[in-house]
């Protein structure tokens, strides 16, 4: 799975659990923030990582949620995971 398949399936997810993010999504790129730009709380990252987790068949588990600060950051973990 190229870089660009994984970004664009994570923002499936995201609009995926919040329709309120359909065009924040659309328009999100690799440097955009998951909370400043595309607007997710604590709350709606975790829902985040447990879809992204069953869909890419992936484990956040050794990950610091917290550390993740832009779609980019979520990528490389999906990337280095699909290794």
């Amino acid at each position: 799975m190229t870089r660009q398949e994984i970004t664009e399936k994570l923002k499936d997810i995201i609009k995926l659990v919040n329709s309120e993010l359909v065009d924040v999504a659309d328009n999100a790129t690799e440097n955009s923030t998951l909370s400043g730009d595309i607007g997710l709380d604590s709350v709606g990252m975790l829902v985040i990582v447990i879809a992204v987790e069953e869909s890419f068949g992936v484990s956040f588990e050794n990950a610091n949620i917290g550390d993740f600060k832009t779609v980019g950051d979520v990528v490389d973990h999906i990337e280095a995971s699909l290794k």
